[in-house]
């Protein structure tokens, strides 16, 4: 089932590709993304990390995966 769904077949293509280009690929591929979904779960992490503290590397990958996927997704 192509649809970027996260299923193992599409995280072994995904690799090691940012989330947001993932989005653009699937979408480049004709599939039709949850890119809100993937938006809020990177929203999930973001505050999770803040809350506790830690993932200091991880942190500005974050957020510019943010800025990315919060130009590439229609919130409504």
């Amino acid at each position: 089932m192509p649809s970027g769904c996260g299923s193992p077949s599409c995280n072994r293509e995904r690799g090691h590709t940012s989330p947001a280009d993932w989005l653009l690929e699937c979408r480049r591929r004709g599939w039709q993304p949850d890119g809100l979904a993937v938006l809020r779960a990177l929203q999930a992490l973001d505050r999770a990390i803040a809350d506790r503290g830690g993932q200091r590397r991880a942190r500005p990958y974050l957020a510019g995966q943010l800025r990315r996927m919060s130009r590439e997704v229609d919130p409504s």
